[in-house]
């Protein structure tokens, strides 16, 4: 049996097999959904394949272009209504988030979130936090 693979040009891995009687088959793909191309609703959101568009602006951000975006062209990102004011800024939960691939991260597994919520929040260049152990939901 042959198979071949192959990346197309959006990103998706395709995997195919031959069969004598059909030639070739398409057996696989992956990311299975759109949510899983990564970046593709960019910087300050996220996708949800429940939601028309799918991309949205997470809590304290809008689209630069609203016309682009509801059309689905996400192209334009996300930016803030408002500028952080160092320490008096609030989280907002996300869950079922996938973290995003980022050089400049902190890991510190001997603390838990709370204070690594504290840390971040005295930290002006910090804009995220997160739980490195995800067992039982992460919290």
């Amino acid at each position: 049996r042959y198979s071949r693979l192959i990346l197309n040009s959006d990103g998706i891995l395709q995997r195919f097999t031959w069969s004598n009687q059909d030639g070739w088959n398409m057996y696989s793909s992956i990311p299975k959904d759109k949510c899983d191309i990564y970046q593709l609703c960019g910087p300050y959101a996220y996708c949800d394949m429940n939601t028309s568009p799918m991309c949205n602006c997470i809590e304290g951000f809008v689209p630069n272009n609203s016309e682009k975006w509801e059309s689905g062209n996400p192209s334009d990102r996300c930016q803030r209504k408002m500028q952080l004011t160092c320490g008096g800024d609030n989280f907002v939960q996300l869950s079922n988030m996938k973290l995003p691939a980022t050089t400049p991260a902190i890991l510190d597994k001997r603390i838990g979130l709370n204070d690594c919520k504290k840390r971040c929040v005295r930290n002006c260049s910090c804009t995220a936090y997160a739980n490195a152990d995800v067992r039982n939901g992460g919290w």
